[in-house]
């Protein structure tokens, strides 16, 4: 049955909360495991979602020989690892170190960047963003001071399109057209405004200030919200230390409009398909690196929507649609109108010692509902929310007396709220709480 339904208001998205962490920061790595319920977890950072072939290769290696024989996307194109045999940290590094994949052990946690998947694919963006990625990359692991970001500090590059700039990152930097970038640090009103040619050098500095207002003011956070600093002071902060470094920069407004994931199908010059539920099978990852390996790109790009698109310049429409044929055979989404997209989930039960229940059956069990709701759901083992996506959603949490929670977030609006005690009713609970 459904419970009587309340609200409350919603706090604005980029109203900062400020926090203090008093435990260190335990975010996993590929160096530092955690231990789960189903076994030691591995989080592999991948830069902007990019992977060669090899590199590819080796991670289902890594999953079949040492793991549960399957990989995970995250909510920030990176990958986790699960299931992991006891002590076998030392030969899963040696594993990611032969693959280039630990370019430095001391950054291992902190190459956290998600950048526009579909940049110098299809023709939307303003301005190519590898380079950017690959000068960040590189700055970041020469940087001393960048060791001490915490697992959780985001970068985010986006090419103009609007895509990767409304994920909430600590640093943002969105291509202008013109040539400049604007350059934002979490959910400031006011962002700067660069030279396109000095964006991934701000970026640095701008997460290096970052640190330096941890230092000289002892709060202990995590990410650029979690400050307690007035509105605008960190900002003003990165434009002193730009200024400094010789890096011009202008004070502008701070557009955060965003645009969804790509598409499953083909994008441009590039095939895209949808992961359900962000895991794959060894079998499913070796087909999608056989693809990028024929059409000869030679890559492919891990989407923050918990997707992966496969760059196929040159590869001619028959080509592209017997690849997504092979793609779809496997269980991969590569119809734009799946439920799929729709439907996210933590880990949940087993995997996770907090979760009340295994979501992840729930929400498959519950797929055709979905489709119903005007919102995307997101189904989560407690009130954590591990990995939910940002913006308008319906959280499904499993509650402690059993059943599920339902909220309708919404910005500018009241949380809508109602109980849910089976998953064969979600249409109704949908329906009630959308009324």
């Amino acid at each position: 049955m459904l419970a009587a339904m309340s609200t409350a208001p919603l706090p604005p998205s980029s109203q900062a909360t400020a926090v203090s962490r008093d435990r260190g920061d335990a975010c996993p790595g590929s160096l530092r495991l955690h231990t789960a319920d189903d076994g030691p977890l591995a989080r592999v950072r991948v830069p902007g979602g990019v992977l060669t072939v090899p590199q590819a290769e080796a991670l289902a290696d890594a999953a079949d020989r040492l793991g549960d024989g399957e990989l995970h996307l995250t909510s920030r194109g990176n990958l986790q690892l699960r299931g992991l045999r006891d002590n076998c940290g030392a030969r899963l590094a040696e594993l990611l170190d032969a693959a280039g994949l630990l370019p430095s052990h001391g950054h291992e946690r902190a190459r956290n960047v998600v950048a526009s998947p579909l940049s110098g694919l299809d023709g939307r963006g303003v301005r190519e963003v590898r380079p950017w990625l690959s000068d960040l990359d590189e700055s970041l692991c020469a940087s001393e001071a960048a060791r001490a970001l915490s697992g959780r500090f985001l970068f985010a590059l986006d090419d103009g399109r609007g895509d990767v700039a409304g994920l909430g990152a600590d640093v943002t930097v969105r291509a202008l057209a013109g040539g400049g970038a604007l350059l934002a640090v979490g959910s400031a009103e006011q962002a700067l405004r660069v030279s396109g040619d000095e964006a991934p050098r701000a970026a640095l500095l701008a997460a290096e200030a970052f640190l330096d207002v941890l230092r000289e003011t002892g709060e202990r956070v995590w990410r650029v919200d979690e400050l307690s600093l007035p509105a605008g002071e960190l900002t003003r902060a990165v434009r002193s230390r730009l200024t400094g470094a010789g890096i011009g920069c202008v004070v502008a407004p701070n557009d955060l409009a965003t645009a969804e994931g790509p598409p499953p199908g083909v994008a441009g010059a590039a095939l895209s398909v949808h992961v359900p539920l962000g895991r794959l099978t060894s079998r499913q990852w070796r087909t999608v690196a056989r693809v990028a390996a024929e059409v000869r790109s030679g890559e492919l790009r891990l989407t923050p929507w918990r997707g992966i698109v496969v760059p196929a310049t040159g590869t001619n429409a028959a080509a592209a649609a017997d690849a997504l044929a092979r793609l779809a055979g496997t269980g991969l989404v590569t119809d734009a109108s799946s439920p799929w997209l729709r439907v996210g989930a933590c880990i949940g039960r087993p995997g996770c010692g907090r979760s009340r229940s295994d979501v992840r059956a729930d929400a498959t069990g519950a797929l055709a509902d979905a489709g119903r709701s005007p919102l995307p759901l997101y189904w989560s083992g407690c009130e954590r929310r591990c990995g939910h996506p940002r913006g308008d959603r319906i959280d499904v949490v499993a509650a402690p007396e059993g059943g599920y929670r339902i909220d309708a977030v919404a910005q500018g609006r009241p949380v809508r709220t109602a109980a849910l005690d089976d998953p064969s009713h979600l249409a109704a609970a949908l329906a009630a709480l959308t009324s």
